[in-house]
């Protein structure tokens, strides 16, 4: 089988024999739903890699990253990349009647954050992961509202770009991350 990211979700679909899906017959809040999932393991992963520090603080500075606010100030840095299917599926998502909403966050914000994961959610489920690294990695560079420790110690040019490459070996984690 081919390595890389971009097959994840193939091998899934082959292994438990699932159907290929029409992500236009699909509610942005389902995208939503599996974008918030794969988005949040894309920033775990490169909080982990940064070196082994207690669940707390692991928790933290994942956290800042992958909040509503975090999230919609990534978004609105990073619209004059989308393309204009990008910006459709972003916007489906953003004007998607929702019955919830973020314990700590203003209705706009969630509602961008929300967007945002259903583009995350499209980009996975059409295996476009690369994609969605590049836009999370520029966003990522773009934020100014999150604690600057916290994104300064990703290096997320060699980190994110680790994760693209299937090569996240012992080795190419501490060479890839910077020490905490």
């Amino acid at each position: 089988m081919e390595k890389g990211v971009d097959s994840f979700s193939d091998y899934l679909k082959e292994q438990f024999r699932l159907d290929d899906l029409d992500m236009k017959t699909y509610s942005p809040l389902t995208l939503a739903y599996i974008g918030d999932s794969i988005y949040d393991l894309v920033i775990r992963t490169l909080v982990v890699c940064q070196g082994n520090c207690p669940a707390n603080k692991l928790h933290k500075n994942a956290s800042a990253l992958v909040k509503a606010s975090a999230q919609a100030e990534m978004i609105e840095k990073i619209m004059p990349l989308l393309t204009d299917e990008e910006k459709q599926i972003y916007k489906r998502g953003r004007n998607a009647k929702s019955y919830t909403m973020a314990k700590n966050a203003t209705m706009l914000d969630y509602r961008k954050a929300t967007g945002f994961e259903a583009l995350m959610g499209y980009l996975y489920l059409e295996n476009q992961m690369h994609r969605m690294i590049d836009l999370v990695k520029e966003g990522i560079r773009s934020l100014e509202n999150v604690d600057s420790n916290v994104r300064n110690k990703i290096n997320v040019d060699k980190a994110a770009d680790a994760i693209a490459e299937d090569d996240m070996t012992e080795a190419a984690v501490k060479e890839n991350t910077n020490e905490i």
